[in-house]
């Protein structure tokens, strides 16, 4: 297992936990005494994953499966859905867009959803048998290695994931395998438009949900197409600029101010679209 994927597990199994015990992803992290390394745990990314679903969307959800969202998007929103369809979450977390996606697909249809940490997993599966939805199943394993056979799932989604892995193309290609001929990719990602400094990219990455592995849209595009994807494109539904994270900024000792026009605007939250050729 990579480095990556180490602290990946690590700090999403603690935020997982967190739930699992009774806390909420709130807490100290809304001042200054977390470090970085608690980013994901204590809730310091509220700009990034606040106030991604609307009420009726989870009306009747269980309550640990939003508070377990540590999402950058609203896949299940923007995806298209169909009744009886093969749906698969990479990176499931908590169930939230699995349970969301069960319910448009209907009981002739499935949503699977992916995920490698046993606490994320516990959760997912908590919160499924209190919805009550049969049409779902958790597997565990890791998005570069997806347990499903060729050519068996209609729709991808994801929701903040896939930039957290160390092997993107090999995430890619295995979504390209999994899917049937005219599936579908609809992913919400971080996404980096233009040059930023290494020293401030990094900086500003430990804020955008801890992710230091945030593509470019054009290296983005260029790998789902070599992945054999077509029709691929990138729509933004939530540019960041430096002013949300001034608070933790700050912490890291640099001037907001200094930085703010090499910065804003330049990450967001994509909704990424993608076909896998029909036969």
């Amino acid at each position: 297992m990579s480095d990556v994927t180490d602290v990946v597990k690590d700090r999403y199994g603690k935020a997982a936990q967190r739930v699992l015990d009774g806390k909420t992803s709130g807490g100290c992290c809304s001042s200054t005494c977390c470090s970085p390394a608690d980013l994901l745990v204590t809730g310091a990314v509220d700009p990034i994953t606040a106030n991604l679903y609307d009420a009726s969307q989870t009306a009747g959800l269980p309550q640990d499966a939003v508070t377990a969202s540590l999402g950058c998007g609203n896949p299940t929103a923007l995806a298209t859905l169909h009744p009886g369809e093969v749906v698969l979450d990479l990176g499931s977390g908590g169930g939230i867009d699995v349970l969301l996606s069960a319910r448009r697909v209907g009981p002739t249809g499935k949503a699977y959803g992916l995920d490698m940490t046993d606490e994320m997993l516990a959760l997912a599966r908590e919160n499924q048998r209190t919805s009550g939805l049969e049409n779902v199943e958790f597997l565990k394993g890791q998005i570069e290695q997806i347990p499903l056979p060729d050519n068996s799932v209609d729709v991808i989604i994801s929701n903040c994931v896939i930039n957290l892995s160390a092997d993107k193309d090999r995430v890619m290609a295995e979504a390209f395998r999994v899917l049937k001929p005219g599936g579908r990719v609809a992913v919400s990602d971080v996404v980096v438009r233009g040059e930023i400094p290494p020293a401030i990219r990094r900086s500003v990455e430990l804020w955008v949900g801890c992710i230091s592995g945030a593509l470019d849209e054009s290296v983005y595009i260029e790998k789902l197409t070599r992945a054999g994807f077509s029709d691929v494109s990138i729509e933004p539904t939530r540019v960041y600029r430096a002013e949300d994270a001034r608070e933790f900024l700050n912490t890291q000792g640099i001037d907001i101010d200094t930085i703010a026009p090499l910065v804003d605007n330049k990450f967001y939250s994509g909704f990424i679209r993608a076909t896998k050729p029909a036969l």
